[in-house]
């Protein structure tokens, strides 16, 4: 199976026409994750029950658009009885006891839970080389990152071992891979889909949300995946829209803003030829284009990192050696357990960002710090819903480059914090926002990225179909790829 030419509605198609049955399509998945693991290491654990899934599936008759459909869950979302790592030392032998919400919601409508892909270490990090199972590598460059913390959700979607994959955002970590690997990738609203059973990063900025070569075929698996959730007092009870049904390429009469911060000065200029090439093609289709201007988004960086590592230094308290997980041996006492299982359990980029955090929320940092952080994100909800007032988008590049070279910026952690100045303000804000293909910056792709209203994915849905249809870029092979299809 090369999902490289396929949606989830022709897969669905051959399903219910019985040219294909759940277990051939899963067979050949896992074959071809066999072919192409070796060179992306995309998976962290494969689903040793997949086959038998499908055979249910199978058993139970096609009925929705995702049954029997294989699909790819970022290893920090919990499925019962399959190991879930968050990529970490500490988490290497877990096996959890219960489904996440959105993973139950993916069964329920008869998907097949693949694998567990790589990641960054707690989805800490922007290149998926912090993870503990080792690197995942881009398909369009073997040498290069697919991104992160959602690196091997994007590069197993892009080589085409599966269709779509589950991803996790807390401040761009599903638009920068999906940006790097040429593919959609979508963060909703925050409070939109349930974070029960996702292991938690920063509890404030976390959302889950979906990656596919196709707009569509996104719509159609966060459909299945929204909604009110009683175990998650965040998620929201707006009523979820077939986002599949409604989706529409018109753009007469729509309003894009364009942030001047967004064009940082350190941005490749053929980022920006591409982005505005894709800007361009908005105003053929009837939308207009107006510069604006967020000014709190120069402290973005500043004020993430101060917010989500104080939030990880909490809820990465749990993590002791006692319960579950890495237990260091030839302790003499509790003191001793606590501190060598986490000194040893944990990466390096972890531990920076719990001693970053534990910090901020000290009672001499308190106030300059993680309060001062608080006020300035008021100012940035403030300032996007301002301009959101008078236009349906905030666009601009997702990235400020395409992939870099594995080992290029592991050593230089704010040289890799800047990764996320372009993504952060869409999580600070809790704003809907995606990345969607714009065209290819020296052989690498590019990807812009679309922020809405909160509650108005329809809306992004429809404006990156719209640009997906006029580029066509889904039809671009991967450079490693060539010569497969």
């Amino acid at each position: 199976m090369n999902y490289l030419n396929e949606t989830i509605d022709s897969l669905h198609k051959k399903l219910a026409d019985k040219e294909l049955t759940s277990k051939e399509l899963t067979d050949q998945t896992l074959n071809g994750m066999k072919d192409k693991e070796k060179d992306i290491s995309a998976f962290i654990t494969v689903n040793d029950d997949a086959v038998k899934d499908a055979e249910k599936v199978d058993n139970d008759g096609i009925k929705g658009s995702l049954s029997g459909i294989p699909i790819a869950i970022k290893d920090n979302i919990v499925s019962n009885g399959i190991k879930t790592t968050a990529a970490s030392k500490i988490l290497y032998n877990f096996m959890p006891v219960y489904s996440a919400t959105v993973l139950e919601k993916l069964e329920a409508a008869g998907a097949i839970n693949i694998g567990k892909t790589n990641m960054d270490e707690f989805a800490m990090g922007s290149s998926t080389e912090t993870s503990y199972f080792g690197d995942t590598h881009n398909p369009w460059n073997l040498d290069t990152v697919p991104g992160g913390s959602s690196g091997g959700s994007a590069a197993a979607v892009a080589s085409g071992e599966v269709i779509a994959a589950l991803g996790t955002d807390t401040g761009g970590s599903i638009r920068q891979p999906a940006s790097f690997n040429g593919i959609f990738g979508i963060k909703p609203t925050y409070g939109r889909v349930s974070r029960w059973g996702v292991i938690a990063f920063a509890s404030s900025l976390d959302q889950v949300g979906v990656m596919s070569k196709r707009v569509e075929d996104s719509a159609t698996v966060l459909s299945a995946i929204a909604g009110h959730d009683e175990h998650d007092s965040t998620s929201s009870e707006k009523e979820v829209p077939d986002y599949r049904a409604n989706l529409s390429k018109d753009m007469t009469g729509v309003r894009i803003a364009v942030p001047k911060e967004f064009w940082h000065e350190g941005t490749n200029p053929e980022v920006i030829a591409q982005v505005n090439k894709a800007l361009e093609t908005y105003k053929k289709l009837g939308a207009t284009v107006d510069e604006v201007s967020l000014p709190a988004l120069k402290h973005a960086v500043e004020v993430y990192y101060v917010l989500a590592s104080s939030e990880a230094s909490s809820n990465l308290q749990r993590y002791d050696g006692v319960r579950y997980g890495f237990r260091a041996k030839d302790v003499k006492n509790i003191k001793d357990l606590f501190v060598n299982s986490r000194s040893e359990g944990f990466g390096t980029e972890v531990k920076r960002r719990i001693m970053l955090g534990t910090f901020a929320l000290s009672a001499g940092a308190y106030d300059a710090y993680f309060k001062k952080a608080a006020q300035v994100r008021t100012l940035f909800i403030e300032e996007m819903n301002k301009v959101l007032e008078d236009h349906d988008f905030i666009m601009g590049p997702s990235t400020t480059s395409t992939a870099f070279k594995i080992g290029d910026k592991i050593d230089d952690p704010l040289a890799m914090y800047m990764n996320d100045i372009l993504t952060i303000p869409a999580n600070l804000a809790g704003l809907p926002a995606a990345s969607v293909p714009a065209g290819l910056a020296d052989g690498m792709p590019v990807g812009l990225q679309i922020m809405a209203r909160p509650f108005n994915e329809q809306a992004i849905f429809n404006a990156a179909y719209a640009l997906q249809e006029e580029n066509k870029f889904y039809e671009q092979i991967p450079t490693a790829l060539k010569g497969e299809d």
